[in-house]
């Protein structure tokens, strides 16, 4: 019986162990990243001219605080497209407009064809209707709530650093138990894969990370991309597209936001589970490899320790060198994943104690993932995909 225990740990370790090393080699580069960027108040010497891109498609409900954030930011047009929204969304932004201090413009963007998505369709449509004089092309979704400074600070610091692409993470809103309870815990997922925000080290242009919520790009180099094409079909629109640029050559940063945008992504459990669970394989943007890759690595790291480390201390004990040092590796590996709570706690407003109980939510995360992985999208913010992909 022991025998055959112990042969059951020395797997585990062979397999645990190298992904472990990787781990903290990808976390060990956070003390040195960028800091959070700050709001730039001093808007003296800043003339860029940027268009905000919106896509919508039934955003009533949480299109105001976007606009309203925007309203005081250093921007040459605010262009909003919508997707033939049923719940007002058109007559929202109509009736804002009459007193916005930026040139806000309500676009419908043309029936979706055939192979594209909605999202990138329509930021697609933002960006070639945006003024011929922009020089910046920002993408913001609607459920994101800008904050003051945050064009002026975003758009500095691209120039002073010579980036052609800069996505940003944002200050995440979580209101309900069930959120602050999964939320993180799929975050994570990102982390352990792709490293902190604002990381200095260069990856390779398969491995750059982006966000959607918060994109800006240099007008000329999507162009030289020919807009969203390459993402058309993508439903990690954002990933797909900066490790596109990556690859020819551009300047991409994904950086720590927190201080400049905040977001309420989703409204209970089941929404984050359902909505943000089923894009984060991001396999649109990588090959079956890399994907099935990130899968195993999240399994060894993240869905693994607790359980292991719970069935070691309940029944698997049998004090040979192997159950000890699969009980030390992944009593390591837990206490990695609270210590990391305290890392990401500033990518959020408030917490609870659930929040503090997300790494007992890591197996469901990782489930998700494989979930997401072997199943393609069949719908999306209101559309259907029967035929996509």
């Amino acid at each position: 019986m022991f025998f055959w225990l112990d042969a059951i740990y020395l797997i585990l370790l062979i397999f645990q162990v190298p992904y472990t090393l990787i781990l903290l080699a990808r976390l060990g580069t956070a003390p040195s990243r960028m800091l959070p960027l700050e709001p730039l108040a001093d808007l003296t010497n800043f003339d860029a001219k940027v268009s905000v891109v919106i896509p919508t498609l039934n955003e009533a409900l949480r299109l105001t605080p976007c606009l309203e954030g925007l309203r005081d930011q250093a921007l040459h047009e605010v262009v909003v497209v919508d997707s033939r929204s049923t719940d007002g969304t058109p007559e929202l932004v109509k009736n804002i407009q009459a007193d916005y201090p930026i040139d806000l413009r309500l676009i419908t963007d043309d029936p979706l064809p055939a192979g594209w998505v909605g999202r990138p369709w329509a930021l697609h449509t933002g960006f070639l209707q945006s003024d011929r004089a922009s020089e910046w092309i920002l993408g913001i979704d609607a459920d994101t709530q800008p904050q003051p400074g945050l064009v002026a600070s975003l758009v500095t610091k691209s120039i002073e650093e010579g980036y052609d692409i800069v996505s940003l993470s944002p200050k995440f809103v979580l209101k309900t138990a069930g959120e602050q309870w999964l939320q993180p815990a799929l975050l994570v997922t990102l982390i352990f894969r792709f490293g902190a925000t604002g990381d200095r080290n260069q990856f390779s242009p398969e491995r750059v990370m982006a966000n959607g919520q918060c994109f800006l790009s240099r007008k000329s180099v999507l162009e030289k991309l020919g807009g969203y094409e390459l993402a058309k079909s993508s439903f990690c629109d954002d990933v797909t597209l900066v490790r596109a640029a990556a690859s020819q050559g551009a300047k991409v940063a994904f950086l720590d936001g927190a201080n400049l945008i905040q977001v309420r992504m989703y409204t209970s459990m089941a929404e984050t589970w359902t909505e943000w669970g089923r894009s984060l394989d991001l396999k649109d943007a990588a090959t079956k490899f890399q994907t099935w890759s990130d899968w195993f690595f999240l399994l060894a790291v993240q869905g693994l320790p607790l359980p292991l480390l719970i069935f070691l201390e309940v029944f698997g004990q049998n004090h040979s060198f192997f159950s000890f040092a699969l009980t030390c590796l992944n009593g390591f590996l837990v206490l990695i994943r609270w210590l990391l709570l305290l890392g990401i706690r500033s990518s959020y407003t408030d917490v609870g104690f659930w929040f503090w109980l997300s790494p007992l939510a890591d197996p469901l995360a990782v489930l998700r993932i494989l979930i997401s992985t072997v199943n393609k999208p069949k719908q999306w913010r209101g559309r259907i995909y029967e035929n996509h992909g």
